[in-house]
């Protein structure tokens, strides 16, 4: 590995490949960026209500599962859902109160939370 460019080739071929695998077993991934910032913005409460809303609904295909740093850490907690044949959604600054929704209205009823989501944000502005 020579450069920044080559490492982050390897990242995201990582990553596709973690997709691809995750979305072919017909499980649901929900994704909670655990490293230190995430730890500091509330990360382990959402992880927690994601838990207990899985739970409290009996989603036998749902799992919930800390992540390292998903690399945007001004937006964090960061919360990503991996369900077969769909792209990956970023959902960022997730409190408790928005992952209990996430869980209700994304991962239950298949509709994404648009205003949550990394692709709502006015990078020109930020």
């Amino acid at each position: 590995m020579k450069s920044l460019a080559e490492l982050n080739a390897i990242k995201e071929k990582v990553l596709k490949e973690k997709t691809e695998a995750a979305t072919k077993s017909g499980e649901i991934k929900v994704l909670v960026g655990m490293a230190t910032c995430g730890i500091m913005a509330g990360a382990m409460p959402v992880m927690t209500a994601l838990m207990q809303e899985v739970e409290k609904r009996q989603l036998k295909n749902v799992a919930v599962s800390q992540t390292g740093c998903i690399g945007l850490c001004n937006y964090e907690p960061i919360v990503e859902v991996l369900m077969p044949d769909m792209p990956k959604v970023t959902y960022i600054k997730v409190t408790p109160e928005k992952a209990v929704k996430i869980i209700n209205d994304h991962i239950v009823n298949g509709k994404v939370i648009k205003e949550y989501t990394v692709d709502n944000i006015h990078w020109n502005k930020e």
